[in-house]
Parts: C-alpha cells; sequence; structure tokens
C-alpha cells in the first residue's frame, strides 16, 4: 500500500508546526520541516546560510524548468538557476523521494503542489485568529503585539507569494 503523506501550508504564527510534530508523534511517522533545507542544500551543492536565506522566498526567474518536468537541470554543467529556484528544485526532489519511501507529514514548501498526483496525500492548512496568532508569536520572540504584527503580515505575505509563485495555485485557499 502507498504510504500516506499529509502535508501541512500554514498561517505565520498558527503553531502549524508545532501541530504537525504532534500529528507525526501521535501517528508515530516521520516529521520534515526545516531539515528539507539541509538535505536541499546538500543535493544541490548550496551553502546551508545560503539556503536557509532562499527557503520559502521565491525568485525572480521564468521556472520553466518545472513546466519541462525535468530535474536533470538542476545538476545540468553551466545551468545557472537562482538560488531560490535551485532549492525549491532540489526540495521538490526530496520530497518526492521521501513520499516514495515513507509515510510522514510535511510542512510547508509547497509539499501538497509538489505531491498533487500522490494517492495518499491529505492536505492540511491551519489557521488562528489574529489575536491567538499575535500572542503566539509575542510569547516565542518577546517582541511586542505590534511587531508581532508586523512580523505576521510579513510572514503571511512570504509564504503567499512563495507558494503562488511556484505552485501557480492560491495560498490560504482552504
Amino acid at each position: 500500500m502507498a504510504n500516506t503523506i499529509i502535508t501541512i501550508a500554514r498561517q505565520y504564527g498558527s503553531g502549524g508546526r508545532e501541530i504537525g510534530a504532534l500529528v507525526a508523534k501521535e501517528l508515530g511517522i516521520s516529521f520534515y520541516d526545516h531539515e528539507l533545507i539541509t538535505m536541499a542544500a546538500e543535493k544541490s551543492d548550496l551553502c546551508r546560510e545560503a539556503a536557509e536565506k532562499a527557503d520559502e522566498k521565491n525568485a525572480n526567474s521564468l521556472l520553466y524548468t518545472l513546466a519541462m518536468g525535468s530535474s536533470a537541470m538542476l545538476h545540468a554543467p553551466g545551468y545557472n538557476l537562482p538560488v531560490n529556484d535551485r532549492l525549491f528544485l532540489a526540495q521538490s526532489e526530496i520530497i518526492k523521494e521521501i513520499a516514495a519511501k515513507e509515510s510522514c507529514v510535511i510542512v510547508g514548501r509547497c509539499a501538497d503542489y509538489i505531491l498533487r498526483e500522490h494517492p495518499r496525500r491529505v492536505d492540511v492548512f491551519i489557521s488562528a485568529s489574529e489575536a491567538d496568532r499575535i500572542r503566539r508569536i509575542c510569547a516565542r520572540t518577546g517582541c511586542t503585539a505590534d511587531e508581532a504584527r508586523a512580523q505576521m503580515e510579513r510572514g503571511d505575505a512570504r509564504r503567499a507569494g512563495y507558494y503562488n509563485y511556484y505552485s501557480s495555485k492560491t495560498w490560504g485557499a482552504a
């Protein structure tokens, strides 16, 4: 039987990462979030710091390599994709490899779109009220409510831009 994959997209500050980790622990399956950055950096020969900076940020290029359906260009000599695109392609390959070998929970990184043809995929979008999100951000970072609101708005805009760019779908559409 095919592996079950749970993908989690989330609003900034909604607790989606924590929920994903709890679900994975309860089900006894693997959990993937930030470690995908390290895995993708290694796969695409990027330094971890560059990969972290580019993580879940869209590039300004036309990513026609996705339309061509070939990851071979990721490793083609002399092919010069922007770091963001190289990271996205590497993460896409890794997400597909993980889904082929095990059941797991994957947070963010357009996993629902990347695995859109996977037969046993459950997609979840975690949201919360603005007040709860601000409270969570303040507790996590020690910032003021105004700073938390600004972080929340920037975080949601960044996630929406990344998802909409790479998936050609709309982020947050439950």
